[in-house]
C-alpha cells in the first residue's frame, strides 16, 4: 500500500498535535456521543487507487481506503500496524484517531479518467472499513460510488457497517452498468462476544438485516465469517448457528476464515484476552507461538466443518445470487482432518 503521500513535509501549524500527518493537515473533534474522544485528521491525499503489493497474496490487485485508522475498535483488527506508519499506536490511537481522506470521491473520478487505468477490479473494505462512523459525518462513500458506477469500474465491498444501506440505490444502479459484490464481515452471532471483541460494530444480528436488504435487492452480498476464534467461537455448536441464521439472511455464500494475529493486533488481542479470558493466555501462545497463524490441521478442520455447514443449509442456492461481482476467495481445500478439533465448548 502507498502510505506515504501521508507523512510530514513540514512541521507546519499544529504540528504538535498531529506531527505526522501531511502538511495543511486539519485536526477535528466532535462533541457528539458517537464521536467523543476521537480525533480526525482530514488531509488531502495525492493519490487514492492503491496498487496491492504481490507478496499480499490477496484476491485483489486494486483498493480505496478512504479512511485510516477505525471505531470498530475490533480488538483482532490486522490493520492495526499501518497506524505506526504515522507514529501513532496500533492500540488505543487506532480506534481513536481517523485519518480522513475528503479529496477521495474527486480524485478517484480523476484517476479513473486516467488513459492508463485499466478498468480492473476496486477492493474497499479491505483494510479498514469504508462504512464505519466517520462516513456517517463525511460522506465520503456516495461520491467513490458515483465515481466508480460513471466509470463502469467493477468493484467489492466488504463492511461491518449498517450504513451501507444508505448508498443502496447508488449501489443497484452501479450493478446495472458493472459487476458490483457486497459482503459482511460476521465471525460470530453470540452477543456476549461482539460486545467484546467488536465494541464499536453494529450487532450481528443488525449486519444479518443489512445482508438479506442487500440480497433482497438482487445484489451480490456474501459473508466473511472472520474471524472464527479459538476456543470462543469455534465449537460445533456455535459454528453451526451462525452458518444458520447467515444462511436465513440469505447470503450468496460463506467465506470462514481463522484468527490470524499479525504484529500490532497480536499485542493488542493479547492484552484483551489477558483482561478477559486469562486462562486461555497459555493455550493462544501454544496455538500461535510460532507466527500469525493457528496450525493448519485445526485451520482446515474448521473451514471443512464450516462448509459442510453452508451446504446443509443451502448457502449459494438462492436465485438471488446477484451479478457476480469481485469475490473473496473460497479457501483452499483442506487437508485430512487431525486430532479433535480445538474448543472449550
Amino acid at each position: 500500500m502507498r502510505w506515504d503521500n501521508l507523512r510530514l513535509t513540514d512541521a507546519g501549524q499544529g504540528a504538535s498535535e498531529a506531527p505526522l500527518f501531511a502538511r495543511g493537515a486539519v485536526a477535528r473533534t466532535f462533541d457528539t456521543p458517537e464521536f467523543r474522544g476521537m480525533t480526525f485528521y482530514e488531509i488531502h491525499a495525492r493519490s487514492i487507487v492503491n496498487r496491492v503489493p504481490a507478496a499480499s497474496q490477496v484476491p485483489f490487485q486494486w483498493t480505496v481506503n478512504p479512511y485510516r485508522g477505525c471505531s470498530h475498535a475490533c480488538v483482532y483488527c490486522f490493520a492495526r500496524k499501518t497506524h505506526t506508519y504515522l507514529d501513532l499506536d496500533s492500540g488505543r490511537d487506532f480506534d481513536s484517531k481517523i485519518v480522513v481522506k475528503v479529496n477521495a470521491a474527486e480524485l478517484l473520478r480523476k484517476e479513473l479518467a486516467a488513459p492508463r487505468w485499466g478498468g480492473q477490479p476496486i477492493a474497499m473494505g479491505t483494510n479498514v472499513d469504508c462504512y464505519q462512523r466517520a462516513e456517517g459525518r463525511y460522506r465520503l462513500m456516495p461520491g467513490i460510488l458515483a465515481a466508480l458506477r460513471d466509470a463502469r469500474n467493477p468493484f467489492s465491498i466488504l463492511t461491518k457497517g449498517s450504513l451501507i444501506l444508505r448508498d443502496l440505490d447508488l449501489l443497484a444502479e452501479a450493478a446495472q452498468v458493472t459487476e458490483v459484490s457486497t459482503a459482511l464481515s460476521i465471525g460470530s452471532v453470540d452477543d456476549e462476544l461482539w460486545r467484546s471483541v467488536e465494541p464499536g460494530t453494529p450487532r450481528p444480528a443488525a449486519r444479518l438485516e443489512v445482508c438479506a436488504a442487500l440480497t433482497s435487492r438482487g445484489l451480490s452480498c456474501g459473508v466473511l465469517m472472520a474471524p472464527i476464534l479459538p476456543y470462543l467461537s469455534d465449537s460445533p455448536r456455535r459454528l453451526a448457528r451462525t452458518v444458520e441464521l447467515i444462511a436465513q439472511a440469505g447470503a450468496t455464500d460463506i467465506v470462514p476464515i481463522v484468527l490470524h494475529l499479525r504484529p500490532g493486533a497480536r499485542e493488542w488481542f493479547l492484552g484483551w484476552l489477558g483482561r478477559e479470558h486469562p486462562r486461555l493466555v497459555p493455550r493462544y501462545l501454544e496455538l500461535y507461538g510460532r507466527g500469525a497463524y493457528a496450525p493448519q490441521t485445526y485451520r482446515s478442520r474448521v473451514v471443512q466443518q464450516v462448509r459442510e455447514l453452508a451446504e446443509r443449509a443451502g448457502v449459494g442456492r438462492s436465485p438471488r445470487a446477484g451479478n457476480g461481482g469481485v469475490r473473496l476467495p473460497v479457501p483452499a481445500t483442506p487437508a485430512a482432518a487431525g486430532p479433535e478439533q480445538l474448543s472449550l465448548l
